[in-house]
């Protein structure tokens, strides 16, 4: 089973969204990321992080790193680059919607080989691996969609570009995470 991961604090939390947002705001208006310093040491940590952009709640980027750039903030820094950039589904984000995009962060735990049955729905992540094609879900999307653990891993599999039923196959890996997930509307009081 996955390791248990410790969250951030607030205001960890609220330093890596602003470092977020100042990274979309500035690499979006002026062509390039500005610089971030911060001294927390739990931030300097080298974890994986995933950076999801959303639009009235609609899904409008998302790029990760499975493994840190060498701190959670310098990932977190390069991910949310990718995520208004590169993200393949979406055009690049433009300057009128860097307001309205609520900024999401999934931190990433390790990664740790499991079954089916050891999948625990809302909680874990899954990475699954067969031969050169990998795909990955975040926790928060078999809660989304309402998966069972078994449509979970399916629908990774879709998602690597394999058949659904392809982790059946003893040449598949299946591996689960924890994620600390956090976004800006999620930390705005009601």
């Amino acid at each position: 089973m996955t390791d248990a991961l410790s969250p951030r604090t607030m205001d960890q939390k609220v330093c890596l969204l602003r470092i977020a947002r100042e990274t979309i705001y500035h690499f979006v208006s002026r062509g390039k990321a500005p610089e971030v310093q911060e001294d927390d040491e739990r931030l300097q940590e080298d974890q994986g992080v995933f950076v999801s952009l959303h639009i009235n709640d609609n899904l409008r980027g998302c790029m990760g790193s499975m493994s840190g750039d060498g701190s959670l903030i310098k990932t977190v820094f390069n991910m949310a680059v990718c995520a208004v950039s590169q993200d393949p589904r979406f055009s690049p984000l433009r300057m009128n919607e860097v307001p309205r995009a609520d900024i999401e962060l999934s931190v990433l735990g390790r990664l740790t080989p499991v079954t089916v049955a050891e999948i625990e729905v809302g909680v874990h992540g899954l990475f699954v691996t067969q031969g050169r094609f990998r795909g990955i879900l975040l926790p928060q999307v078999a809660t989304q969609y309402n998966w069972s653990a078994e449509e979970f891993i399916s629908q990774t599999y879709v998602k690597a570009g394999l058949d659904k039923d392809a982790w059946k196959e003893s040449n598949c890996r299946i591996e689960a995470f924890t994620a600390d997930v956090f976004s800006e509307s999620g930390l705005r009081p009601e």
